[in-house]
Order: structure tokens, then sequence, then C-alpha cells
């Protein structure tokens, strides 16, 4: 059976932004839902970060799925990096992720210098995952658009933009939801 797990966002918890609305869209489908509250959300810490999902996800297959917005999605390939050998799951869903990010404030990249600075291991990740389905914005002010050409070269991901959406930071946003039901193969 299908299983979702989702990660929010820098300073964003499991009832923030579309978290709750997609939980419950989700689940009217019968697909269960997991929304982790991620620890010291101010002042995202890979380590802790990475760390809680471990603690907090015990058992993965092919038919788990993971949601992720911002740095969420980093907290996601981070997880999937130090994934034990062997495991695989079923896909990514990656709601404006980054690898660069623009227009932050000086206290705001010294938190996001790590996860900026430290080498991803791709070949790692492409162990566990290699079904990754990306959303950006055109008008992201955190995320430079051209991010989608490095999720597309080194995961294979398929890229979604959208126009005007931001950093896709409200309650609802029906094109996640329509991404991701065609992404969990579910009818809609």
């Amino acid at each position: 059976m299908k299983k979702v797990y989702m990660v929010h966002g820098w300073g964003e918890n499991s009832e923030d932004v579309w978290f709750p609305w997609l939980r419950g869209e989700l689940e009217k489908k019968g697909i269960p839902v997991t929304v982790l509250d991620m620890p010291n959300t101010e002042i995202p810490v890979i380590e802790k970060w990475v760390k809680h999902l471990e603690q907090n996800i015990k058992d993965v297959d092919e038919e788990t799925y993971f949601i992720g917005h911002s740095i969420g999605c980093q907290t996601i390939i981070r997880y999937l990096e130090k994934l034990h050998r062997g495991k695989r799951i079923g896909g990514c869903l990656l709601v404006a992720p980054w690898f660069n990010l623009i227009n932050l404030e000086p206290e705001e990249m010294e938190i996001a210098h790590p996860w900026l600075n430290i080498k991803t291991d791709f070949g790692r990740i492409l162990e566990h995952c290699n079904n990754f389905l990306c959303l950006f914005s055109d008008n992201d002010p955190f995320v430079p658009v051209s991010d989608h050409k490095i999720f597309e070269k080194d995961l294979g991901a398929k890229i979604v933009i959208e126009k005007g959406r931001g950093h896709f930071l409200e309650k609802q946003e029906p094109k996640i939801l329509e991404e991701a039901l065609k992404f969990l193969h579910v009818k809609e």
C-alpha cells in the first residue's frame, strides 16, 4: 500500500501552507500521509533534520513516497543519501526544491551555508530512487528557476515550471494536488 511522508520548509510546520489541505485530499483517496514536524525549524541543521527522518520513518519500500517543500526537499535528498544500501522508494515530489538560493538576508545565508555547500552524492540518491518530479515557479523569490537543470541532469527529474506561483505558500495549491495524484497513480 502506498504511503506518503511530507517534509515542510524552513520556518514552517505540519500545519502551515498547503500541508494540511494536501494531506486531507490524499487521505480522501485512501493514501496514508504523515507530515513530520521538523526540529528547530527557524534554524534548520542538516544532521538534525536528516536524523529526525531516520528516527520517524522506520520502514521504507517501493510503496513509500516523499513530498517536500523547499528545504524539506533538501532534507529528503540528504536522507536518501544515507539510506541503507538495497532500500528503494517509490518516488519524490519536490516543490520549490533548490541547490542554490537567492535574495536571502546575511543571517539566513549563514544558516543556509551548509545546505548550499556540502556536496550531494547523486549516485547514492539514485541507488534508492530514480523517480523524481520537481515543481518550480517562474517567479520564486528564493529559488532560481534555472535550478531545474540540476534536478533534470543529476536526478533525471521530470520538471514542471508554473507561472506566478512564487514559493508555493498558499493554503491550497491545486497544481501540487494534480501532480501528486498523477505521480502517485491515483485517479482524480
